[in-house]
């Protein structure tokens, strides 16, 4: 398989994070330091430019650039590259004095004031216009730059905007989608109920806090405009950068599994994912292995946005964060363990929010590599350092890809269409823990599993999850019985298929859209468990899980009945089915299972699709995580171990990249330790 290095003029892993040389401009004796301690700690990258548009451009139109090269300059001269980001995240106040239209207005209709970071309208021409010129400024004064390896753009993009600009778009957009027929609208979104029709597209208002709460259609419709307008905010940034720096890639920091915007409707725009990773490690609600499993799964839904190259970690902390409800210190060696898990999911990259603490505002206090004190004699600087030093030792996996043959079905919009659903429990749908649960429970068999939606090409998998799948896009019904004909082993749950893209419910039985016929059941009622209420199934040979939260009573088709209830009034009748696709050389399946379980107990079902499939699993200690990267050179496994304690794991052979040793048979994890296997 061939490299897919991010940026082959490094030789391996970026090492770095966020720079601020410019709340240092007047001690040059720290910014001399900084240079030493960087090359001390193995950073080989530093992110500039992300909060400096009030240095560039102290009043409108005076525009200041040379300190900027300058430390471009003395980075690069020191093997030190630069990501450079476009100002946008944060605007100076002489910009909100000038056009207050800049600033969002809430969704109580009131206009913020000048202050904040990441709150700009989307919208506004004017603010458009200053972006683009001070985008233009850097691009032509900087892109041709040595140590130039990529464009930032902004911050963290987020948030809704209701002001009359972004309602008029919204207008506007509604009424391209929906053909200028507002009769179309008006069907799609059900409006006769509680006589809410509308009689033309500009009668139509953002859901205001205190307007229309009422339509779904409205709800998510809007949501989907937000991210269009933020890409389309974002384009503009991009498309000005492209035009004077083409060869320069492009990327924006996501985070996590954001709320307001479906990021892969913008990861087409972007060369390269990256997001920011900021965990609630040593948490009193789940163990470290826990913690660090959820995390895998965000790196998963990142690297599956673009799975023919590796993504990047832009932002995490040596240390500690200053904005959770406890800001706990990372306990000694989990530093490590962070970054080269972010290595074994996929990321080329491992980078910090932030090189050096501030003296000042609100993120004085928020971890970096070098502190307050401003030497190189602490515990975070020396895990730094030692992570850099790993990096370097495992260098040749860089530009090598994760090849997962199972995925997990996840849809912003179908996130969007649960929460909103005047049905279940709005306290117990818990529909992102219902994935997360599953997709942990896969990679504790050391079981590779992308995220992906529900309209991705199938083709390459032969296990998929699809977990709550409420609302069906137009192509899903028929990818998934493509993926099923094939020899695909698939498995959906309770609440899947009920309603369509406009989240009008399906007509003649759940799950809809066909999907009756796949499966072989119709969901005749769903169930809503109390906190306290529990039920149980049986299976066949007499394996039984408990039941909480959710139940739906089906009617059997045509599928074979793997389990039945216990309790109930539905007592005897079936919670978990299979209907097989048999061909001449493979047979798939289609498994339902009604009711909601605990992941762990599901693990015999997964055990078996993935026997059916062909996948091997591992066989590892409680606490051990393992992932696999290939590349050109060979395959790579990572062993991590979360626990407290060290432990052997069998049945392990190849090289040792960290230690350099040879490992044949049997491999021994200290507290925390890795390893990254070549063979």
């Amino acid at each position: 398989m061939e490299k897919r290095m991010l940026f082959p003029q490094v030789g391996g892993f970026l090492h770095g994070g966020d720079y601020n040389p410019e709340q240092w401009l007047d001690r040059p004796d720290i910014l001399e330091e900084d240079i030493r301690l960087m090359k001390k700690a193995g950073i080989n990258s530093a992110t500039l430019g992300v909060f400096s548009w009030s240095v560039y451009e102290p009043t409108e139109g005076d525009f200041h650039f040379e300190w900027l090269e300058e430390i471009m300059d003395k980075l690069y001269e020191n093997g030190i590259y630069t990501i450079l980001a476009t100002p946008s995240g944060a605007r100076p106040a002489w910009l909100d004095a000038a056009y207050p239209e800049a600033m969002r207005v809430s969704s109580r209709n009131v206009r913020d004031h000048h202050g904040g970071r990441h709150n700009h309208c989307m919208s506004s021409p004017k603010y458009r216009e200053k972006v683009t010129i001070i985008d233009r400024k850097l691009a032509e004064r900087f892109g041709k730059h040595p140590g130039l390896l990529m464009w930032h753009i902004s911050n963290e993009l987020g948030g809704e905007c209701y002001c009359p600009i972004c309602a008029k778009r919204f207008q506007d957009y509604l009424a391209d989608k929906f053909d200028h027929d507002i009769q179309k609208l008006n069907h799609a979104w059900w409006t006769t109920f509680w006589s809410h029709r509308y009689n033309s597209f500009d009668q139509i208002e953002p859901p205001f806090d205190h307007g229309e709460r009422s339509i779904m259609g409205l709800d998510l419709e809007w949501k989907r405009f937000t991210t269009w307008s933020m890409n389309d905010f974002m384009k503009t940034e991009i498309a000005v950068l492209k035009e004077v720096t083409p060869q320069i890639p492009v990327t924006t920091n996501f985070m996590e599994l954001y709320y307001e915007l479906d990021y892969r409707k913008m990861a087409g725009e972007l060369d390269v994912i990256s997001w920011d990773s900021y965990p609630g490690f040593h948490n009193d609600r789940e163990a470290l292995e826990e913690t660090m499993l959820r995390t895998a799964f965000h790196h998963a839904v990142m690297r599956s946005m673009k799975r023919e190259k590796p993504f990047m970690l832009m932002e995490s902390t040596p240390s500690l964060v200053n904005w959770q409800p406890f800001n706990k210190l990372k306990r000694p060696g989990v530093h490590k363990l962070a970054s080269l898990q972010a290595v074994a999911s996929g990321s080329d990259t491992v980078q910090y929010f932030q090189w050096r603490k501030g003296r000042g505002s609100s993120e004085q206090f928020h971890g970096a590599v070098v502190g307050h004190d401003g030497t190189e004699n602490t515990r975070v600087f020396r895990e730094v350092s030692e992570v850099g030093t790993l990096l370097k030792k495992i260098a040749p996996v860089a530009g090598s890809l994760v090849k997962a043959e199972a995925a997990l079905l996840f849809d912003w919009d179908n996130r969007w269409a649960v929460n909103d659903a005047s049905a279940l429990s709005n306290e117990t749908k818990r529909y992102d823990n219902t994935c997360i649960n599953i997709w942990q429970e896969f990679r504790k068999l050391g079981v590779e599993m992308d995220v992906v939606p529900s309209d991705a090409d199938l083709s390459q998998y032969r296990v998929v999850v699809a977990p709550m799948l409420y609302m069906l896009q137009p192509e899903t019904a028929d990818n998934l019985k493509a993926f099923v004909q094939d020899g695909g082993q698939l498995l959906a749950t309770y609440f899947t298929g009920y309603v369509d893209s406009d989240q009008l419910c399906y007509l003649g039985g759940f799950p809809g859209d066909g999907l009756t016929e796949l499966f072989g059941i119709v969901s005749e009622e769903i169930d809503t468990l109390y906190p306290t209420d529990r039920n149980h199934i049986r299976f066949e040979d007499g394996t039984e899980w408990e039941v909480k939260d959710y139940a739906e009573v089906l009617q059997v088709k045509d599928a074979h009945v793997l389990a039945s209830y216990m309790e109930d009034f539905y007592q005897g009748t079936a919670a978990v089915t299979c209907k097989e696709f048999p061909t001449d050389d493979k047979c798939g399946r289609a498994y339902y299972v009604a009711a909601r379980s605990s992941a762990d107990q599901m693990r015999s079902l997964f055990l078996k699709m993935l026997q059916d499939a062909g996948l091997s699993v591992k066989e590892l200690p409680p606490s051990v995580d393992y992932s696999t990267r290939i590349g050109e050179d060979g395959i790579y496994d990572f062993y991590m171990n979360y626990g407290t304690s060290p432990v052997k794991v069998s049945g392990v052979a190849g090289t040792d990249l960290i230690t350099g040793g040879s490992v044949q048979g049997e491999l021994e994890l200290e507290t925390y330790g890795v390893a990254v296997i070549k063979h």
